[in-house]
């Protein structure tokens, strides 16, 4: 966990992704379309992407990719990102945590 905590630190917006994954895809659309600049990790380019992998399953990841982290704090997978901007939540959580400014 702790590699996992070095990847998200000082960045606004981290998704670990997969490049097959459609789920992965529409993430990362949805967020670069509000005008942030995600980190984007590619669990299937990364060389120890298994090892990252189990180690966001052993935070409480639901799904294995993708997995997003905002301001730091783990999201989850696309069910819950999906929530937050159902419920209006997605663009003030972006802005706190300095991704993108209205």
């Amino acid at each position: 966990m702790e590699v996992i905590a070095r990847m998200v630190a000082d960045r606004p917006v981290v998704i670990f992704s997969r490049t097959t994954c459609c789920m992965s895809h529409t993430i990362k659309t949805l967020i670069s379309g509000f005008g942030a600049n995600p980190t984007v990790y590619e669990l299937d380019e990364v060389e120890n992407g298994g090892q990252i992998e189990r180690a966001l399953q052993q935070m409480g990841c639901k799904v294995s990719v993708p997995v997003v982290f905002i301001g730091q704090q783990l999201i989850g997978g696309p069910n819950q990102v999906m929530s937050l901007q159902v419920r209006n939540q997605l663009v003030p959580l972006l802005i706190r945590a300095g991704a993108i400014w209205l």
